[in-house]
């Protein structure tokens, strides 16, 4: 199988993360990265091919394209953590609020405090 060099940006912090790993599994990052993606494309894949969208609501939802309210919506369900299941099951990460977003929530909670 041919492969191709490619240049894309990581957090710093996961890539340490990642070195940990991959250190500690006697593999690289980018043997990592190789099963991960593959696995995303194939499973994205699959779902096309039988005609499922569920995975592609997943994905939206985990890339924050959607909030939680739509993702139930279009996936049918009324608790949070059958999502939360859904995304474990199809080993997707749970979308990140902005930094900016997080600290002005922080913010707020703390000024509740005074």
């Amino acid at each position: 199988m041919a492969t191709v060099n490619f240049t894309g940006a990581v957090d710093r912090e996961l890539i340490r993360r990642a070195k940990i790993v991959a250190a500690k599994t006697d593999t690289s990052v980018n043997a990592l990265f190789n099963a991960e993606l593959r696995y995303l494309v194939e499973t994205f894949e699959a779902a096309e091919t039988a005609s499922n969208q569920n995975y592609r609501t997943l994905l939206d939802f985990s890339l924050g394209r959607i909030n939680d309210l739509a993702a139930r919506a279009t996936l049918g369900i009324d608790s949070e953590e059958d999502l939360f299941l859904f995304m474990a099951e199809a080993r997707l990460p749970m979308p990140r609020l902005p930094a900016a977003t997080t600290q002005a929530m922080v913010d707020e909670l703390n000024a509740l405090a005074e």
